[in-house]
């Protein structure tokens, strides 16, 4: 805005309510799995199936994950301060980079050894496997679906979810394995059931750490269609145009907007603030929005 011009600035704030808390659920989660984490090792080391102490392994790197993940959740009910004025929410969206990394180094590690096996196939033992496996089954496939309800709205639960439901196939994949070895004899079937699983995942992987990047560069939700706000805008009465018009994450479940609106008749009160904030929540999800209200264009400086 350039200087010596008459403004009217007015700002106008909405906020919804909190996401719903997975305190609970995480718990549950980290107790269940550090507990098979331990049996799977023990039994993997007893019966000399490295597949099995590998798949600990991944096991561990997934009870790392719903720590971060729950660490993420914690903070976003922290409250603002003076150095951190939009609180910790953002934290939520580092929880879902991180968990992308993990998924990934995982895949990494089960790729390797699963690279090794196809080339110099070993015995393992079938029943061990299927037996370890199937409580596998049970105890990630239960943990993914205390996850289930958030895993569309939250990106930090669907890491979770992501890591819990990848587990679980890849239990599933042991079993099967282990089935087939039992009546076929062919140790090569434990391999390439295992690279069959990390295409899977990896595919799952792929969609979270591009959400995850993209919302850590600030870019527009995809969810929301920044035309469509921008229409939405400019049709309000009174308004002749929109300028510097901003949206952004604030965490994997809370969105910003910053917009000034050109109003030559005037500020037309705290009620059309009011009323506009809350339709920006209600059809757009955006929780958070400052509306600046300007006499005319001549009033903004790179108008956009």
């Amino acid at each position: 805005m350039g200087a010596g011009h008459t403004h009217d600035h007015s700002h106008g704030h909405g906020h919804s309510h909190a996401p719903v808390s997975f305190g609970r659920a995480f718990a549950i989660g980290i107790v269940l799995n550090t507990a098979f984490v331990v049996v799977e090792a023990g039994f993997g080391l007893w019966s000399g199936s490295m597949a099995l102490v590998a798949d600990a392994g991944h096991n561990l790197s997934d009870v790392l994950s719903l720590l971060i993940a729950w660490a993420a959740a914690y903070m976003t009910t922290k409250p603002a301060s003076a150095r951190f004025t939009y609180g910790y929410k953002s934290s939520t969206i580092l929880a879902a980079l991180a968990n992308a990394a993990l998924l990934l180094v995982a895949l990494g590690a089960i790729l390797l050894e699963t690279i090794g096996r196809l080339v110099d196939p070993q015995p393992v033992p079938g029943w061990a496997m299927i037996g370890v496996a199937s409580v596998g089954i049970l105890i990630n496939g239960g943990t993914a679906l205390l996850f289930v309800s958030g895993r569309k709205h939250d990106l930090n639960i669907r890491g979770a979810f992501l890591h819990m439901a990848a587990d679980a196939l890849i239990s599933l994949g042991v079993v099967l394995a282990g089935v087939a070895i039992l009546l076929t004899g062919q140790w090569w079937i434990d391999p390439v059931t295992s690279l069959v699983i990390v295409v899977i995942i990896a595919w799952g992987t792929w969609g979270l750490l591009k959400d995850s990047v993209r919302m850590g560069l600030l870019a527009v939700p995809e969810a929301i269609d920044e035309a469509a706000v921008r229409a939405y805008l400019a049709g309000l009465p009174g308004v002749t145009a929109v300028h510097d018009l901003h949206i952004w994450p604030m965490s994997t479940t809370q969105t910003a907007l910053t917009a000034h609106l050109v109003m030559p008749a005037g500020h037309p009160g705290d009620g059309f603030l009011h009323d506009l904030t809350h339709e920006l929540d209600h059809r757009f999800h955006i929780a958070h929005a400052t509306v600046q209200v300007e006499m005319g264009e001549e009033d903004c400086i790179d108008c956009g």
